[in-house]
């Protein structure tokens, strides 16, 4: 029987060739290299961790156990890295990135649909409607009512804006537009809320508004009192200045005043009129609030008590400013304005000395058509024009005789009547200053009328100018009296006086 085959020996059969072999070597693992770069693509999970490796047949033979003298690194394989730590840190970025992505989508798609949207509504045509506010200021926007179709059928059709008719509101004043004008409609019969003048008017007040402004009324800013009640000196919150006239409350005639200064001084603008900044209506009280003239008034001035005397340059330039004022109502205002209470009271003056005409609760508006107007006479005494005062018919020459006083006051320095006057008591200062008027002119001596304050410190010429007014002006018939323009155009010198002569008056005219 054949011996076996040695185990250190193995024979393969190849073809007619016999070849004897080594047994196969083992491959041992140095302890620096690990059995991955050895074996390429070796997976651990393929093969168990211990065994030897043959490489002529690719066979893994395992050995059931390590010999206890074979160094252990020699025989497992050097520890990989755990892939647990680095693929939950990899999970939780992709996911914050994938949510931003998303969100930057959302938002992006959002923005898009609403520029669209945008973009539509812009491009979409207005629904048709006639603007029917030109009278606010020309402003084109329409509000639209948020109602539903039912109630916007039901609506009433607009009605052209008119101004509210409270209990105790004065009726909307009527325009006024100037006579050289011609060429403009009339807008008279329409009715309107009055212009701003510029700068100036502001609308109505609040009680308690005005009453913050004058300090609570109190007697500190009372500027003066009459029979129509008081004025204070008040302060905006804009630091305007404002004198405000407080009519007495519950008066038949304070009402009417008001209205009348409401009716005409809100459409009046003129350098030489005071101007109307507002006015109040809170319950009985009556308040109108006007510019502020900070140096008193042309009586304050001549009468006031300890006052120095007035300088001859600042009395005409009073004359002067005063006639314009006065002018300007009687020329250029259609219909015209009388304003029928002239006098010294009544014309404030600034530091520089310039006039302007103030109270208007009096006035009376006449049409050109009328020639003449009856009316209860109303005025201040001493003041009053002759035929005015004899029949309560009322012309704008009515208002040149209470101018001619005014200027009788500037040039003598008296008042018009009163026992204090060097004239009689029972004579008026027109009276008394008739007859030495045509003398003083005649001559061109004015030493007996003029102010002894004067202390005859006055130019000859313009003193001549003025009595000449003066003369004319109080001519005991209204139609042989100048009209006010001529009196200004004389007083300031762009006429003669010799212009001054009786006026040719149509007929039926005083």
């Amino acid at each position: 029987m054949p011996s076996a085959p040695s185990p250190a020996a193995h024979v393969a059969s190849r073809g007619d060739d016999l070849v004897e072999t080594l047994p196969p070597p083992t491959i041992a693992v140095p302890p620096s290299l690990p059995i991955s770069a050895l074996v390429g693509d070796y997976s651990p999970s393929e093969s168990p961790s211990n065994g030897r490796f043959t490489p002529s047949d690719g066979e893994f033979t395992p050995i059931s156990s390590p010999s206890s003298d074979t160094p252990d690194d020699l025989l497992s394989p050097a520890p990989s890295p755990s892939p647990v730590g680095v693929s939950t840190v990899a999970v939780v970025g992709i996911v914050i990135g994938g949510v931003a992505v998303l969100v930057l989508v959302v938002l992006t798609l959002v923005y898009f649909l609403y520029k669209k949207k945008r973009r539509r509504d812009d491009e979409a045509p207005p629904a048709p409607k006639e603007n029917k506010n030109a009278m606010f200021g020309g402003q084109e926007q329409q509000m639209e009512s948020q109602v539903s179709e039912h109630e916007k059928t039901s609506l009433p059709l607009p009605q052209p804006p008119t101004p509210p008719q409270l209990p105790h509101q004065p009726p909307p004043p009527r325009p006024f537009m100037s006579s050289s004008g011609s060429s403009e409609p009339n807008y008279s019969d329409l009715p309107a809320l009055p212009p701003p003048s510029p700068g100036i008017y502001q609308g109505t007040f609040g009680y308690e508004e005005l009453a913050r402004a004058t300090n609570g009324f109190s007697e500190a800013n009372l500027l003066g009192q009459g029979g129509f009640g008081y004025v204070f000196k008040g302060v905006l919150p804009n630091g305007q200045e404002i004198a405000v006239k407080q009519l007495k409350a519950g008066s038949a005639q304070g009402e009417r005043e008001f209205q009348a200064e409401i009716d005409i001084i809100s459409r009046v603008h003129h350098r030489h009129l005071v101007a109307l900044v507002g006015y109040c209506v809170a319950g009985a009280q009556r308040l109108l609030v006007y510019e502020f003239v900070p140096n008193n008034t042309l009586e304050f001035h001549l009468h006031g008590k300890g006052q120095p005397p007035m300088e001859w340059s600042s009395r005409l330039k009073i004359a002067v400013g005063s006639a314009k004022g006065l002018s300007f109502l009687h020329e250029n205002c259609n219909p015209k304005i009388i304003h029928r209470d002239i006098k010294a009271a009544n014309i404030l003056i600034d530091f520089s000395f310039e006039a302007k005409v103030a109270d208007f609760g009096l006035a009376k508006i006449v049409p050109d058509t009328d020639t003449h107007v009856s009316t209860r006479v109303m005025g201040s005494f001493g003041y009053l024009a002759p035929e005015y005062a004899a029949s309560g018919k009322l012309t704008e020459k009515s208002d040149v005789y209470s101018f001619g006083v005014v200027l009788l006051m500037l040039i003598t320095g008296r008042r018009p009547f009163g026992a204090n006057n060097v004239h009689a008591a029972d004579d008026s200062l027109v009276d008394w200053a008739r007859p030495l008027l045509d003398q003083a002119s005649e001559e061109g001596d004015f030493t007996t009328v003029a102010d002894t304050k004067l202390n005859n410190e006055y130019d000859i010429e313009e003193m001549g100018r003025m009595v000449a007014c003066a003369a004319a002006s109080v001519r005991h018939l209204g139609r042989q009296r100048p009209s006010m323009d001529r009196v200004a155009s004389v007083l300031e010198g762009s006429m003669s006086p010799s212009e001054l002569k009786e006026e040719t008056t149509p007929a039926g005219r005083t």
